[in-house]
């Protein structure tokens, strides 16, 4: 028997142990204590194998024909109410839709493509592997927000590179496991649209807030390892000069052997206007230089934008000294200069009418002038000045291999940032609901899949089989949430918990704390979307009473809930690495490899705790 069993048995143990002791005697028990008592069964069950969502709908329907002195009609109403109200949550439409978009994302064969430059345009950093593979995970976490298929991926793809460069199995085993994880955090998160609708929380604040929290652990992440293998050079080496090898395209190689220059924009302007090799045309010429001088495009774009914005006339002011309230000059009056045929009611009072004084007609002034234009700040010029900078170092230093390296990124990178930045910007500025956003990304991912020449009837078939399961089990769990809790309220169990906790005396603090260990706790033998839909409608209701912004909670848990997929026994990341790791590697060194990742998370929740504003900053700005 396996190690990981014997845990999972002793927790299931030490619950039903805790629950035995803890219940009072038969004669002494309430229906909050039998909540209780069906929410440690839910958690035994669950650990046992049973499917989650139908254990909570079974556990709701027996306890609630309880609470209900066995009355099967209104176990039955509940029941069909509580279905009803999941199926009416309109949240829930970006679900499939965002699933949908991660599918054909990872259908599209980016991946391999986006590692590969990602590794060679990071080569001279400390630790360039696992800096890549990091952000790799990152960029396609945020575009699927699947943890399974991103951990799968890259177990496949940089796991040997790792290994084969030399890097210590569990430094490599860390970063994919970590790296993949970072969907459940990183926008469009499905745990957030889930927090989002069992909390009554936007899900586009949420989004807004998670987006520098996520950016924040990613880069501690990548610190970690670029600290470490600067250290210690051993379990991260960096990549020999074979590794570095970039092969440079027909245009690209015929112009470097011409005119033998390691500046690329210099050879492709003379290659322009002087004489080439073999068949070159100016125009296959041309187009090398307009991908090397799309970085200054893209910036005076921006930069322009940001002038014309500065320097935009503001409209002048309308005059409103002459107007008048409607219906002012008839307030304390009881005649009107109008006679609508109406008689005054028998008894009515008259009153003298103040006489209306007429102010003299204003002079008839000018045609105002046209508005001048405001001239831009220092700040914009001092960031001219740098950018300009940047940009001509970058130009002199712009080899034919790093162009070459510009060119995979742009046909890798760059298309799936563009897709999440027009998911993520229509959603946090407020251009389109996250539902009509979740249609624009799975629209974008087809647009993905058939620009790569990947989109074709079976993968159609697989992406939407795929997505339907997945939704089903999502939707399936929110209607077993909505019986579980609704029984669980009607066994007065919500009480119970709420009298407990605020027995203690707990401050904000405290009680963050307490409810934030639990949650750590609870990741270990459940599942985020477990703990979502069971705990959350515990907590929630006990937020007002310590003054917690659910928002600000929401990001808490969300950062906290990666301890679902990276805490043993139950740590779903390590499965699926282990499924396709090399035959060396072990359960025991992925588990390993992943505790430091675990405390650079709790070190995370700490920083965002004492700054709570890298989270709240960016939705107290864009939905004051």
């Amino acid at each position: 028997m396996k190690k990981e069993l014997y845990f999972g048995i002793a927790i299931m143990a030490v619950i039903l142990i805790g629950v035995a002791i803890a219940m009072p005697a038969p004669s002494e028990m309430t229906n909050g204590h039998l909540g209780l008592l069906m929410l440690s069964l839910v958690v035994v069950a669950i650990m046992l194998g049973f499917p989650t969502a139908f254990t909570l709908m079974g556990m709701g329907v027996i306890f609630t024909y309880f609470a209900y002195d066995g009355n099967i009609q209104h176990t039955l109403d509940l029941m069909v109410q509580s279905t009803y109200k999941v199926m009416t949550n309109d949240v829930l439409i970006s679900v499939p839709l965002f699933v949908f978009m991660g599918y054909l994302v990872e259908r599209a064969n980016l991946i391999e493509k986006l590692f590969k430059s990602l590794h060679l345009a990071l080569a001279r950093l400390p630790g360039a592997l696992g800096v890549a593979t990091l952000v790799t995970c990152a960029i396609f976490a945020t575009a699927t927000g699947i943890v399974g298929a991103v951990v799968t991926l890259m177990g496949l793809l940089a796991m040997p590179s790792m290994l084969k460069a030399g890097y210590d199995t569990k430094m490599a085993a860390g970063a994919i496991t970590a790296g993949g994880c970072l969907g459940i955090l990183i926008p469009p998160s499905v745990l957030l649209i889930v927090y989002g609708a069992t909390a009554g929380v936007s899900v586009v604040q949420l989004y807004a807030g998670a987006f520098f929290p996520g950016l924040m652990l990613t880069g501690l992440y990548i610190a970690y390892i670029i600290i470490r293998a600067k250290i210690n050079p051993k379990c991260a080496p960096p990549l020999s000069e074979e590794d570095r090898k970039v092969a440079l395209s027909p245009v690209l190689d015929s112009l470097k052997r011409t005119y033998g220059s390691s500046r690329a924009v210099s050879a492709l302007v003379n290659g322009l206007k002087g004489r080439r090799e073999g068949n070159l045309s100016a125009t296959q010429v041309a187009n090398q230089l307009f991908v090397a001088m799309l970085p200054a495009i893209f910036a005076a774009f921006i930069l322009g934008l940001v002038y014309s914005s500065l320097t935009a006339p503001k409209e002048a002011a309308f005059d409103t000294s002459g107007l008048v309230s409607f219906g002012s000059e008839y307030q304390d009056s009881s005649e009107s200069k109008y006679d609508f045929g109406f008689d005054e009611p028998a008894g009515a009072e008259t009153t003298e009418s103040a006489p209306v004084v007429e102010e003299p007609a204003a002079p008839v002034e000018k045609a105002a002038e046209e508005p001048k234009s405001n001239p831009a700040p220092m700040n914009f010029w001092i960031s001219l000045l740098v950018v300009v900078a940047v940009l001509v170092y970058y130009y002199a230093r712009l080899s034919f291999e790093r162009l070459e390296v510009f060119k995979m990124l742009l046909t890798s990178f760059f298309p799936l940032a563009i897709l999440i930045l027009a998911v993520l910007g229509s959603i946090v500025f407020g251009l389109a609901t996250p539902s009509e956003a979740a249609a624009v990304g799975a629209f974008g991912g087809l647009f993905l899949a058939a620009g790569y020449r990947q989109l074709s009837f079976p993968v159609l078939r697989e992406s939407v089989f795929l997505t339907s399961k997945t939704t089903a089990m999502v939707c399936w769990l929110f209607v077993g949430s909505s019986i579980f809790s609704a029984a669980f309220a009607l066994l007065g169990g919500q009480e119970l918990v709420e009298q407990w906790v605020l027995s203690l005396g707990l401050t904000p603090i405290q009680f963050l704390l307490l409810s934030q260990v639990i949650i750590f706790l609870l990741g270990w033998p459940l599942e985020w979307t477990e703990i979502i839909v069971i705990f959350m409608p515990i907590f929630i209701p006990l937020l007002p009473y310590f003054d917690v912004d659910p928002l600000f909670f929401g990001l808490l848990v969300a950062l906290n809930l990666q301890t679902a997929f990276l805490s043993p026994p139950v740590a779903m990341a390590a499965f699926y690495l282990k499924g396709v790791s090399p035959p060396g590697v072990t359960l025991n060194q992925i588990f390993l490899g992943m505790i430091p990742f675990m405390f650079i998370q709790i070190f995370a929740m700490f920083v965002l705790y004492v700054f709570p504003q890298i989270g709240m900053w960016l939705p107290g700005v864009l939905y004051k």
